[in-house]
């Protein structure tokens, strides 16, 4: 149970006027120690700007030891935190003697090659003898800063020290023994050219490779976290290096190195570039990073955590193995940088692992007596402001605006799984109820392998991998969630469920855009989008955001090796690592299933549905997961680690090949740390190649993909030299993203283009240029737009032409731009006067999705109608919507997650006064089946309406060809035509007489329904207009065109436009017998289109581009891409049918085990929960 001091309860923690009553119990306890330290407190708060930086650090230094003691009582922790601060303390003489004895007396007085002649093993026995029989670096550094103090009394000792120091130091036996420690180690010289230090560079016909070299290959197990990072000794190693440079005013790791200004510009601040052009500009954030080494050092941890959050309030976000401008800055220019990210991390963690440590670093992102500008948060403004996009600059923007006094909404597209409402303080229908302190931050972190991907975070979740502790997000979360001023909506994209217009009809203030994921780069090469070849980002989203990489999921996601990444950058390099991993937990899981199933109904009735390639991959999948499994065995029997990775290089691994060196290449020149770990992990980067083509199997499957060697001429051009070939099952394209500037298309009155990025605008309103790719611009030109009423739009991250790039840019466009949006909104009254917890109230009723009735249509059809108010007054004919339930309330049948992967389905119909929206489900055997186990009142997923609306004209003939579930897309574009005074002639197939639904419906939607069915009688019409054929729909269109079916109403001839929604096979034929059979009966200007269902996940629009479908101009040949998503409805004579069906086939072989899967959990499940 928490007692906090001072008579406070938990909940004071959490609202503006306890943390007033909080900061008056600091100031009195900080009178009570130092009167004239609490004055200097107040002066600084009362005008910030009067006092200089050298003057501000030093003050926060001075008050570091007190808040120290404050938070321990606060928290009733102090024995906790004082044997926290001990440990600092027994660790100094390790950093002691490493600068005073090692670095300045072995390093300097005793030669690399005199060490070589010590024996080290014996020096280490003599000095173990004297250190009482134990050895160990601390103990060698107890010892040795004691006998420094009395240097002749301990001269034998200290020779003995000193030589095996040298040894330490100097020898590879030496470095060896000592791999692992900080004592006898020296900051090497860098050479930025030579980066990597333990890469091994080969050239073989023509092409040069970048392996690690074996020794120092890295083995990790699937998707556990696969860097820990620093412990306390490393993160006071880096704290200690550090030379504490804010007393000098050249901490240029938070300010910058700076060049000299302009004599025509004293006041410009121009920043350095290192070799690579790079601008060294330090810490987006400017966080106080010498000052906190300085207070880590000393033994603060609190304090050093404080002196962080001052500039940096999301350090969960930051740190080790995710940002690295601030090293890139570093005073150490021509030797290692201080490694700022891991000593940042592990000061937080240091306080995280306390009593009550994710209290005490929630409370000092609301609470900071080191922030002389804002120490609490400000009086309740009255202003709402929309977040759209709740990735690191949306949920960065989102705390600065609540501190800021506003009351603030988020918004993301992901799918966001619920937290535990007594950690969260929010119910399964938004309300807020009462949350417990947590005691043990443990409780909060999951081993990542298990862990639910939760869709907070955006890039962070989807984009960055288990290299970082994604339980981090969890932590910012809640940073977020439990504040009464702030409400959370997933599944909702702007600009689809909610525009610009909705907004501010809603009674918001502000929006502000950190929709930062960006467009994929095509290539556009033969072959480009063969079976096999994906980028990236539609790779790492559905590796962790569908759960594929669990052991219990039923997503589906077919990797074959070899791998091949094409691009440079960290995308390029993160998709060749997973690749790997996940290609490891694919074939393990294929076979536990392939095994199971077996076992349960045969292998032939496993193998049955399976074609010839389904077959050969299956076999490819069955022998390596065998070989895995038998390594693993003789791994066991000979007590080592299982040589994995040897394994996936022999069956072709995974290489990236950049089009450039490896040194141009921005993941070196940006952090090149990411491209030695990946090559540790068994990956191969070769340079200078460009892809040229991809060739295909006798299945039309990626097999292997042709480059031009590329070569640099004395002139510095590059030059085509040669060609090389790569065999490659699997091809990740990772060439880099475009601005998301889909807005700009969606709602063009509200969104102007200038450029590749979103026109900015100044206070005014008036059209400003912001400055392009820099961290620190001079001004934050963050507005957009400037609406007739004065509200504003704003933009952040990956969306801004000055932030764009990393995670912490992006929270430097919140910290820098937050303040522009608090005096824009101060130009005009709030346009809402509802208290926060009503405005909420309206916005869960609006925006939460539940499932309203579960109904089977047929034997593979459900309809599922969900309630969704604000999804349901969104729709238009032709959008559709992407369902989901939520894994953490998803039952578990025979050990497998009943999740199902994001289903795209149409609105078959709405009822906008009641908030209702129709869905229907065809079972496929794979999530689709899930469906039928939703229960009324579940909360789900519906993020939608998205698609472009069917374009609806009056006065026209319209013909529409409904396939099977392409009937339930069909309906209300029928009816709208028919609204809009055109004439509509349906035809609506079936395979089977029980496959129709909804008759109704599609006579509603109709003024002449054609039934057709493969399946003899076929249909008997309940309308004398309407007509029957059996066969199939082409041949129907035919006898109706041919008047075989009676006097035709509506006359074949007198289409205008023809809409057909069904399998592709069915809608490439339909396009074909247009200018065939058909052409004699259409008109020869008559337009047609079909909603294309190609392959999705995202369904955000431009994102993914799991949905980029071909299109091939049938008299140029040009091919175009497009995004399916977007665009569903293609016209005929573009869609190349054929890059679809091999597209939709991508996963096939999962997908029928995966059906097989399921049907095996059916029966647990049943018992679990009823099913229609």
């Amino acid at each position: 149970m928490l007692r906090l001091a001072y008579n406070l309860e938990f909940a004071d923690l959490y609202r503006r006027e306890g943390l007033v009553k909080l900061d008056a119990h600091f100031l009195d306890f900080l009178s009570a120690a130092d009167a004239a330290l609490k004055e200097r407190l107040l002066a600084a708060r009362a005008d910030p700007s009067a006092l200089a930086q050298k003057d501000e650090s030093k003050l926060l230094l001075d008050l570091a030891p007190h808040l120290e003691r404050f938070l321990s009582q606060l928290f009733g922790i102090a024995d906790e935190v004082l044997a926290l601060a001990r440990k600092h303390d027994e660790l100094g003489p390790l950093y002691t003697v490493k600068r005073q004895f090692v670095q300045r007396r072995a390093a300097t007085k005793i030669k690399p090659a005199e060490a070589e002649g010590f024996d080290g093993s014996a020096l280490r026995r003599e000095l173990t003898e004297l250190f009482g029989n134990r050895f160990d670096e601390l103990t060698f550094a107890t010892h040795v800063d004691a006998w420094m103090k009395d240097e002749a009394a301990h001269a034998r000792e200290l020779d003995l020290a000193l030589k095996y120091a040298a040894w330490a130091l100097h020898t590879p036996a030496g470095r060896r023994a000592h791999h692992d420690g900080v004592l006898f180690k020296q900051p090497a010289k860098t050479d930025p050219y030579n980066l990597l230090l333990h890469a091994r560079r080969e050239t073989e016909n023509g092409v040069t490779t970048y392996r690690i070299e074996p020794d120092h290959l890295r083995r990790r197990e699937g998707f556990k976290l696969t860097d820990p990072g620093t412990d306390l000794t490393g993160a006071l190693d880096q704290a200690n290096y550090c030379i504490w440079c804010h007393n000098q005013g050249k901490d240029s790791c938070s300010k910058g190195l700076r060049e000299k200004a302009p004599a025509d510009a004293p006041q410009q601040i121009v920043f350095k570039k290192s070799v690579f052009n790079v601008t060294l500009a330090g810490c987006p954030l400017e966080e106080k990073i010498s000052e906190f080494h300085t207070a880590k050092a000393h033994g603060l941890p609190l304090a050093a955590l404080a002196i962080i959050t001052v500039d940096n309030p999301m350090a969960a976000a930051t740190g080790h193995r995710i940002c690295n401008d601030c090293m890139k800055a570093c005073i150490y220019q021509k030797q290692e940088p201080v490694n700022i990210p891991q000593s940042e991390t592990r000061t937080l963690k240091d306080v995280l692992e306390l009593p009550y440590g994710f209290e005490i670093y929630s409370l000092l992102t609301r609470w900071n007596p080191l922030n002389i500008r804002r120490p609490y948060p400000a009086e309740s403004t009255g202003y709402k402001v929309l977040v759209a996009g709740l990735g690191p600059a949306g949920y960065a923007v989102a705390h600065n605006l609540l501190n800021d006094g506003h009351t603030v909404v988020g918004i993301d597209g992901l799918k966001i799984e619920p937290l535990d409402p007594a950690l969260s303080g929010v119910a399964a229908d938004g309300s807020r109820v009462p949350f417990r302190p947590i005691r043990d931050v443990n409780e909060l972190f999951e081993e990542l392998d298990e862990r639910i991907p939760s869709g907070f975070g955006g890039v962070a979740e989807y984009g960055i991998t288990v290299r970082w502790n994604k339980n981090f997000l969890k932590i910012i979360r809640l940073l977020l969630e439990r504040r009464a001023e702030f409400a959370m909506f997933g599944g909702v994209r702007f600009g689809g469920t909610i525009t610009l217009e909705d907004a501010y009809a809603m009674g918001f203030d502000h929006v502000a855009l950190a929709m930062g994921a960006g467009k994929p780069t095509v290539l556009d090469i033969p072959n480009g989008l063969a079976r096999g070849v994906r980028t990236a980002s539609d790779f790492l989203m559905a590796l962790q955001l569908t759960g594929a990489a669990k052991a219990d999921s039923v997503a589906n996601m077919q990797l074959r090796l070899p791998v091949v990444v094409i691009g440079g950058g960290l995308t390029a390099i993160d998709a060749a690592t997973e690749a790997l991993a996940y290609y490891v937990v694919q074939v393990e899981k294929f076979l536990r299933r392939y095994e199971a199933l077996s076992k349960e109904i045969g292998e032939d009735a496993v193998r049955g549905q399976w074609d010839a390639e389904e077959r050969e991959v299956a076999d490819e999948f069955l022998s390596h997961a065998r070989a895995i499994r038998a390594e693993r065995a003789l791994a066991e029997q000979e007590k080592r680690e299982p040589r994995i990775i040897e394994l996936l290089q022999q069956w072709g691994g995974a290489t990236i090949a950049y089009r450039r060196r490896l040194i141009d290449s921005p993941s070196y020149t940006l952090n090149s740390e990411e491209v030695e770990k990946a090559l540790e992990e068994g990956i191969v980067f070769a340079e200078c190649l460009n892809p040229v083509a991809i060739d295909v199997d006798q299945y039309g499957a990626a097999k292997s993909i042709r480059f031009s060697k590329q070569r640099l001429d004395e002139n510095g051009k590059w030059l085509a030299d040669g060609e090389h070939t790569l065999p490659a099952r699997t091809v990740f394209i990772a060439a880099g993203t475009q601005p998301n500037t889909v807005l700009a298309r969606e709602d063009a009155a509200h969104f102007k283009l200038d450029g590749k990025y979103f026109q900015a605008c100044d206070e005014e309103g008036r059209p400003v240029k912001p400055q392009y790719s820099i961290s620190k611009p001079a001004r934050a030109d963050v507005l957009l737009s400037r609406q007739a009423d004065g509200r504003f739009v704003s933009y952040f991250g990956d969306l801004h032409p000055s932030y764009f790039g990393n995670v912490v840019k992006a929270l430097g466009s919140a910290k820098q731009g937050y303040p522009v949006i608090s005096r824009v909104l101060r130009q005009r009254p709030p346009a809402d006067a509802r208290s926060a917890g009503d405005f909420f109230a309206q916005l869960n009723h609006d925006l939460r999705a539940t499932v309203h009735e579960v109904k089977r249509l047929t034997p593979s059809i459900v309809e599922v109608t969900l309630k969704a108010p604000l999804a349901a007054r969104k729709f238009e004919p032709g959008q559709f919507y992407r369902l989901q339930n939520f894994e953490t309330l998803a039952p578990l049948a025979r050990d497998t997650r009943m999740a199902m992967e994001g289903l795209a389905l149409t609105g078959a119909y709405v009822d906008r006064e009641r908030g209702l929206v129709s869905t229907i489900v065809l079972e496929m055997g794979g999530s689709s089946n899930l469906c039928a186990a939703l229960q009324p009142g579940e909360p789900v997923i519906l993020m939608g309406p998205t698609g472009t609306p069917t374009e609806i004209h009056g006065g026209e003939t319209v013909a529409l060809v409904g396939g099977g579930l392409g009937n339930a897309v069909l309906f209300s574009i029928g009816e709208a035509f028919r609204k809009k005074g055109s004439k509509v002639l349906y035809f609506a197939g079936y395979k089977k007489q029980i496959d129709r639904y909804k008759v109704q419906e599609i006579e509603a939607a109709a003024d002449i329904v054609v039934w057709c069915c493969d399946e003899a009688p076929g249909f008997t019409p309940n309308r004398p207009q309407d007509r029957s054929f059996v066969g199939n729909i082409v041949q129907a269109m035919l006898a109706y065109a041919k008047g075989e079916l009676g006097d035709n109403a509506i006359r074949m001839q007198d289409v205008d436009r023809i809409i057909a929604i069904g399998s592709d096979r069915m809608m490439a034929a339909v396009g074909q017998a247009r200018h065939e059979a058909l052409k004699p009966y259409l008109k020869p200007h008559h337009y047609a289109i079909g909603s294309i269902n190609s392959p999705m996940q995202c369904m955000m629009k431009e994102i993914c581009a799991q949905c980029l479908q071909p299109h091939r101009d049938p008299q140029t040949g040009e091919v175009r891409y497009v995004f399916s998503c977007f665009n569903q409805d293609q016209p005929l004579d573009l869609v190349d049918f054929h890059g679809l069906s091999e597209r939709l086939r991508q996963n096939s072989l999962q997908e029928k085990l995966t059906a097989q899967w399921l049907a095996h959990c059916m029966e647990e499940l049943r018992r679990q929960r009823p099913m229609v």
